[in-house]
């Protein structure tokens, strides 16, 4: 099962182990269960503190248990096999199980442990969905922390009627005690918040006893770690309140079109930003949502932020660089199918839809691609697009039209989407041409039409914002707000893209910073007066 560069990447780590861990299997006579074997045979003789027998009793067929020898009551489940992006997962629950310390904030750990209520977590995820690894993670770190937490992870490839008799049609997708909890990636903190009662407030608390900042940057993608990278170097006190640190990176797979970085991921490439921010005395809010801007009373004074939470943070600058999210149809069906055969992420859900007919909304390089990604994986794709042409740069238009399982629908305009039975049956097109109307028969719409900026919690500030919602700035990233500045896909800038975002970033850094040496704190404008 394992190659060779694997097999001694496994056994560096498994040298890491403190105490002895067990492999217990549920097998069967399919193919499946003989890899399945075959794998636990391999990990057990890398080490002599693993152990693997195949003995297990549970349903699910072929699945296995990681637990700790010296205390059975906590194991994590996975059902089926956790190669492609759920190997490093694998790994992770070998060395957490083997009392290898995980790298998570410890009030958090400790949050973990005293986590009161018995909680039967059962979670699905596909191989190429690079969201869900940090689910499956957060679910093992939480099983193998509280007794009273199980997790069981399940490929859904391996367990494809399974997936279909729960309506699991987007992963990463989270049961809790037999109901759906949640669709979507989900980090640790997340879980904990939603579990764990009065944890909002109690974060809240925490929050707004911080004193005040010289530098708040507001949101965590490219553009908030460039901002804050260069004002921690110019020597402020500077933060981050990010709702999600890496921002739309998480939903971004293949970049090759970053300078001095052949090829990278987006979710590997939010980690060494939060690694290269992590290198300074920069406080880092993760899952901070900001829902109100109050902006100072004079020139030098503190602008107030207040958070979805109820905390209030306060800083002499902010940088604003909340980025911005998927752009939605906006028809009829698509806000009831969502998760239900209406998708964003052609990475994660693809595979759910294997030989299934399926369109793509959107003629944009976005939608181009992930029409020629699906085409690979599903029975048939149509394309649509609203315009009279395609948008997509050309080599993708012409790899496009190379595929023989696709249809290009130009000039279409998309007016409902159907359902039956609580999933999508198909949608409603129309020609934009002629007015006529019809019916296409599908499993599955993909939407991919652009991004809208998270600009709605700033229109009662003052603060201005163009036609599109985008925040307006000058060529050094200042808005019309004193002190206040923007950056990223967040703003009025052209072209959304990683570099771009880095460099706005940046920029809007090094104008706060020239702000700042140039206005008084209002404290000391009162002191001397």
């Amino acid at each position: 099962m394992l190659d060779a560069a694997m097999t001694q990447q496994l056994e560096t780590y498994l040298a890491n182990l403190r105490e002895p861990i067990e492999l217990v299997a549920t097998l069967g006579d399919d193919a499946k269960s003989a890899q399945t074997r075959e794998l636990l045979e391999e990990i057990a003789g890398l080490h002599d503190m693993v152990s693997a027998s195949f003995d297990g009793i549970d349903e699910r067929v072929p699945s296995f248990i990681i637990r700790r020898a010296s205390d059975a009551e906590k194991w994590v489940r996975f059902a089926g096999l956790p190669m492609g992006h759920e190997f490093t997962s694998l790994v992770l629950a070998l060395l957490w199980a083997g009392g290898h310390p995980p790298k998570v904030d410890a009030d958090l750990l400790e949050q973990v442990r005293g986590l009161e209520g018995d909680f039967e977590f059962e979670m699905y995820f596909s191989l190429s969905c690079h969201n869900c690894p940090d689910v499956v993670q957060a679910l093992t770190l939480l099983a193998l922390e509280n007794s009273r937490v199980t997790a069981t992870l399940i490929e859904g490839g391996t367990f494809q009627d399974e997936v279909e008799r729960r309506d699991v049609m987007a992963v990463p997708a989270t049961f809790l005690n037999g109901e759906p909890f949640y669709n979507g990636k989900m980090e640790l903190a997340e879980i904990l918040a939603k579990v764990d009662t009065g944890a909002d407030a109690k974060t809240a608390e925490k929050l707004s006893k911080k004193d005040p900042f010289e530098v708040l940057v507001v949101g965590g993608g490219p553009a908030g770690a460039g901002a804050s990278i260069y004002t921690a170097r110019k020597g402020f006190r500077t933060g981050i309140a990010a709702e999600r640190f890496g921002g739309q990176l998480h939903d971004t797979l293949g970049i090759e079109n970053l300078p001095g970085t052949a090829y990278t991921e987006g979710p590997k490439l939010a980690g060494e930003l939060e690694r290269h921010v992590g290198e300074y005395d920069i406080d880092l809010m993760n899952l901070a949502k900001a829902v109100k801007l109050v902006p100072a009373t004079e020139e030098g004074g503190l602008h107030t932020v207040e958070l979805g939470n109820g905390a209030s943070l306060k800083s002499r600058s902010l940088i604003l660089a909340t980025g911005a999210r998927w752009r939605n149809l906006g028809v009829p069906g698509e806000a009831e199918y969502r998760n239900k055969g209406v998708a964003y992420c052609p990475h994660c859900d693809g595979p759910l839809f294997k030989g299934k007919r399926i369109a793509v909304v959107g003629g944009g390089n976005s939608g181009v691609e992930a029409a020629i990604d699906l085409a690979k994986i599903v029975g048939h794709v149509t394309l649509i697009e609203y315009d009279s042409k395609l948008r997509a740069d050309e080599v993708l238009q012409a790899k496009l039209r190379s595929l023989s399982n696709i249809d290009i629908v130009t000039s279409g305009q998309t007016t409902e989407i159907l359902g039956k039975d609580g999933k999508v049956s198909g949608l409603r097109l129309k020609d934009r041409d002629s007015g006529e109307e019809r019916t296409v028969e599908l499993e599955g719409v993909f939407i991919q039409i652009g991004l809208v900026p998270n600009t709605e919690w700033l229109k009662d500030s003052g603060l201005a914002l163009s036609k599109f919602g985008e925040i307006e700035t000058d060529a050094e990233g200042r808005t019309n707000l004193p002190g206040v500045f923007g950056a990223g896909d967040v703003t009025d800038v052209p072209y959304k893209q990683i570099v771009v975002a880095m460099g706005e970033g940046s920029k809007a850094g090094l104008s706060a910073f020239d702000y700042l040496i140039r206005t008084e704190p209002a404290e000391e404008i009162a002191k001397a007066a």
